[in-house]
Parts: structure tokens; C-alpha cells; sequence
């Protein structure tokens, strides 16, 4: 069973004001206006073969992809999955979660990109008809030390209409997903020359 409803893709508007806060630290804050915070960081590992990948990967939608959602662009049914498809700032996708025999449709926008020598990630906001109304980030970094680390910021509130009702079950989701995004950028690499 599909679940996406609403106006295509592309006519679709942001359901919160302040895009980027959770990239630039803005006005927009847990507790203001209903809004629900999180952030976290995570010790993926050490190494320049682990940076390379996770730097590559979240730039490629490979948390998204290798926590188990596919990631569809604004184009009639393209698929983002696989190489040559990074995340581009301003671009509305299709994220969809596969949660049994439902796949749910979440329309977002890239809000920003971060493309650092250090830094990498990208945040996207929620389009009308997203089960949650709000923001989230995903960076990785590379310390001095050589350790790669992902933070997760997001601030989320209930959407209107129907989905509003499940946002309950929507936490509880994003708990699950939150425990496989830490998970999706730790490897497949090992370099034991590498300090990883």
C-alpha cells in the first residue's frame, strides 16, 4: 500500500519558517512554536578510508539510502540511489520509508548543503504532506585527531490534517531510523594502516 497524497512534488511549499536552522544554529528553537528538538553526535570511527567513504556517502543520500529508505527526485519516479546522484540544495525529493507493506511518501526540500574539506552534510525541510512538519540535518566531520563523527539535528512538530493524528507513531519512527543513520556511515571500510 502507497501512501502519498496532495499536489505533485514541485508545487509543494515548506511547513515551517526558518530553513537552515538546524544547519546555522537560527532563531528557530526546541519549544518555540510546538517544536520538538533533538541532536546527537556519534563516533563513527577513525581514518581517512572511513572519511572518504561517510564523506561521500552523505552527500549521495547514503544515510537515507543505507537506512533502508529510497530516495526519488522530483522527476517522474527517478531514483537517487547509487553514484552520481548528490544531494542539491533547493531539489524536492521523495523519501520514502518502506515500514512493512506501507511505503510512505515524505516530501522534502534540500535546504542546505555543507561541502567542507572537514565538513560534510546537507539539511532538508518538510513539504506539505510529510507526516512530521519541521527540519533535519545530518553532517559529518573529521576531527585533528582523525576521527569521523555524525551529528543529527532535527526540530519537528506534528503536521496538520490527518498525519497530525500519528505523530505519535511518527516519534516512534524516527527513534528506529535515528539508531540506523548512526549505523549507515560506519563502513564497509577497514584500513589497519589507517588507524581505522
Amino acid at each position: 500500500m502507497v501512501l502519498r497524497s496532495g499536489p505533485v512534488l514541485s508545487e509543494r511549499k515548506l511547513t515551517y519558517g526558518g530553513a537552515g536552522v538546524t544547519l546555522t544554529g537560527g532563531e528557530l528553537r526546541a519549544g518555540s512554536a510546538g517544536f520538538r528538538g533533538y541532536e546527537r553526535t556519534f563516533l563513527l570511527g577513525h581514518g581517512s578510508s572511513l572519511w572518504a567513504f561517510a564523506s561521500t556517502e552523505i552527500l549521495r543520500w547514503g544515510v537515507k539510502t543505507r537506512s533502508g529508505f529510497s530516495v526519488e527526485s522530483a522527476g517522474p519516479s527517478t531514483s537517487v540511489t547509487g553514484l552520481g546522484h548528490p544531494v542539491i540544495a533547493g531539489n524536492k525529493y521523495w523519501l520514502i520509508a518502506n515500514l512493512g507493506p506501507l511505503r510512505i511518501h515524505e516530501p522534502v526540500q534540500v535546504v542546505a548543503v555543507v561541502d567542507k574539506p572537514d565538513r560534510k552534510g546537507f539539511a532538508y525541510g518538510t513539504l506539505a504532506g510529510h507526516p512530521v512538519r519541521g527540519e533535519e540535518a545530518f553532517i559529518v566531520d573529521r576531527r585533528t585527531d582523525g576521527s569521523v563523527w555524525l551529528t543529527i539535528r532535527s526540530l519537528t512538530r506534528p503536521a496538520s490534517g490527518l498525519w497530525g493524528a500519528a505523530y505519535p507513531v511518527a516519534l516512534l519512527a524516527q527513534r528506529l531510523y535515528r539508531r540506523r543513520y548512526f549505523r549507515s556511515l560506519r563502513g564497509p571500510v577497514h584500513d589497519p594502516g589507517d588507524g581505522g
